[in-house]
């Protein structure tokens, strides 16, 4: 699509007035009975001057607008610049940034856009658009019929061929129209085609059901590789990149760590991890070097801490042994229904020893990485809330039934709290001494109303919910004045609108207090945080700007894949 995205940006100007000519409720009258019910997620591909994008906004829905082109992109923000809609600088058919915003979508637009797509890329183009809808969800493309034309990027497409990829993909046609050129060229027509995805499409569902309640079990490392995996798709996806087609890549680093995070307070709690083990005994992956991590707490093996000397050693020992049983035995060992292992291991063989570790990307991955089909993972995010409870459900089943097979009588409350997952402390210490720091330098406000704070009415607030999302990093800390966070916001998502009205404060407040802090740990803290956690970040060098870009979707995800209830501003109840 490059020789489209330059024609566009050369003609921005012409092409952006000639398309806001045409109402798009004329336009797409077509579909707008096969619209979401509100509130819903929409993805405008190829979202040119924003004409539909803000339409859709307009109607309540929560819009996502991709384009590649900078002028067009420019051009539809400077004519639609009230509008909440989210812009991302993307293309077909790779949709990376997309695609790393964890975000799923109940509706996808492609309007004039798949002609600009060269029929060798169709094919990954439908399947990255698949990956991105929800079950149940509809992709309505408009197809051009008219000459190719190379000096824009334009090819022939046949809806022949769209209906074929929709069915090799688990897709049906719900509906096929034929109509006019809005803009009267006599050369061209277009054909309107609606796709919907039945039910869970990517068959994740039916395979994970199968694992966690129907596969043959030993030991629990099936659960806890499982139970990992969903821990990191919901809180450090920011790690996870694009392998392929068909495999996101995780750090095996970060696969060890959250798998010794899970299984600290089991072996603590001497639950028992096959019909055969006591404590640590007979546990691949539970040598010396995971006996001496007994004393570090769970809440300090997370992204961005360092470690020095003998913990440091000690942690990478134990990082190394589990990484090994991971590989050789879960990884192994969960398989599809008619064989083939489904998370495939790839070792870089971290050797020799270490006097300091620090947790970030570079470092985890450099054990490697466990590649997972994409749309296990995107089952893993979207379903999180539903997937891991099934996970501890089965797994409080195999803990009483191997603690029967040793004779073992254990109570319902010790096995509960050995398989309670170590939420991060909610500690705002740092965010509360940075705002006290800017408090006696000159005024800060609070980030929703604006108002000037006193130390006596600062409140230190999670920007998202910890009752939803326990997340104690820095970018998610905000000062709040007292009354507004503990009686109108308290445990609700800021809406849309209150977001995009604080952006300024919120930038101010994170510039301030941890880019241009005494302290130069904590920008880089900050960082490493919001590129752990946000997972639309695309480098580890992100600026303000991107990191609040991805603050907006990761709202808009904790909005429609959890249901967390928003806060509309002062008043609202």
């Amino acid at each position: 699509m490059v020789d489209a995205v330059s024609w566009y940006d050369a003609n921005a100007e012409v092409v952006a007035e000639r398309y806001e000519r045409v109402a798009p409720q004329q336009v797409h009258s077509w579909l707008i009975d096969l619209l979401p019910s509100r509130p819903a997620a929409i993805l405008d591909v190829g979202a040119g001057s924003g004409r539909d994008a803000a339409w859709l906004s307009t109607l309540g829905y929560d819009v996502v607008a991709v384009e590649p082109s900078a002028e067009m992109r420019a051009k539809a923000q400077a004519l639609h610049p009230d509008v909440p809609v989210r812009w991302i600088s993307d293309t077909l058919p790779a949709l990376q940034r997309t695609f790393k915003t964890g975000l799923s979508f109940d509706f996808i637009l492609l309007s004039a856009v798949w002609m600009h797509v060269p029929p060798s890329d169709r094919s990954r183009a439908f399947r990255k658009l698949i990956n991105l809808l929800k079950p149940g969800g509809v992709i309505a493309v408009t197809l051009r019929d008219g000459p190719a034309k190379r000096e824009r990027g334009i090819h022939e497409v046949s809806s022949v061929e769209v209906e074929t990829l929709a069915r090799e993909h688990g897709a049906f046609v719900e509906r096929t129209i034929g109509g006019e050129d809005r803009l009267g060229r006599k050369e061209v027509h277009w054909t309107q085609i609606a796709f919907r995805l039945p039910d869970d499409g990517t068959g994740a569902l039916p395979l994970l059901r199968h694992v966690i309640l129907n596969d043959d079990k030993s030991s629990t490392y099936k659960l806890g590789l499982l139970r990992t995996l969903c821990r990191i798709a919901n809180g450090a996806a920011g790690f996870a990149r694009e392998h392929d087609e068909d495999h996101v890549a995780v750090p095996m680093g970060l696969v060890a760590l959250n798998w010794i995070r899970l299984y600290k307070p089991l072996l603590a709690s001497d639950l028992p991890q096959s019909p055969i083990n006591h404590g640590y005994d007979r546990l691949g992956f539970a040598k010396d070097a995971f006996r001496r991590l007994s004393h570090v707490s769970p809440q300090d093996l997370r992204a961005g801490v360092r470690f020095s000397s003998d913990i440091g050693s000690t942690l990478h020992q134990a990082l190394k042994d589990v990484a090994t049983t991971i590989a050789k035995m879960p990884a192994t060992h969960i398989t599809y229904p008619n064989g083939g292992p489904i998370l495939r291991v790839i070792r870089m063989g971290r050797s020799g020893r270490v006097s300091e570790v620090r947790l970030d990307e570079a470092y985890l991955a450099s054990f490697g990485e466990m590649l997972i089909p994409i749309h296990l993972w995107r089952a893993l995010q979207r379903f999180n809330a539903w997937i891991e409870p099934a996970l501890i459900s089965e797994w409080i089943r195999l803990t009483k039934f191997y603690a029967s097979r040793q004779g073992r009588s254990l109570e319902d409350a010790r096995i509960s709290e050995g398989m309670l997952w170590s939420e991060p402390i909610r500690d705002v210490r740092v965010a509360r001494e940075q705002a006290e720091r800017l408090l006696t330098a000159g005024p800060l406000h609070c980030v929703w109303s604006g108002r000037r704070l006193s130390s006596g009415d600062l409140d230190v607030d999670h920007c998202f919910p910890w009752a939803a999302w326990p997340c104690a990093d820095l970018w998610n800390l905000m000062p709040a004045q007292r009354t507004v966070n503990q009686r109108e916001k308290r445990d609700r998502l800021p809406s849309d609108q209150i977001l995009r009205s604080a952006e300024d404060r919120i930038m101010t407040w994170w510039r301030s207090a941890y880019q241009n802090s005494p302290d130069s740990l904590l920008g880089e803290r900050f960082t490493l945080e919001a590129g752990a956690s946000l997972p639309s970040i695309m480098s580890s060098a992100a600026a303000l700007e991107d990191v609040y870009a991805a603050v907006t979707l990761q709202r808009m995800r904790l909005k429609h894949d959890q249901q967390v209830p928003e806060w509309g501003g002062e008043g609202t109840n």
